[in-house]
């Protein structure tokens, strides 16, 4: 299920919405990843640990 998150764009240098999904990284740390949906790159915004 994608939801909906505010992340930045390093290639487009602006925060927009994209839509993602929760992912657990190495670390152990959940971050929403997925795809700017002007330019195409992927998007990752760092969730708190209670989410």
């Amino acid at each position: 299920m994608a939801d909906t998150y505010n992340g930045y764009c390093v290639k487009c240098r602006t925060k927009r919405d994209f839509e993602g999904e929760v992912v657990e990284l190495k670390n152990g740390s959940k971050a929403a990843q997925g795809k700017c949906p002007v330019c195409g790159t992927k998007m990752t915004r760092m969730l708190p640990k209670s989410a």
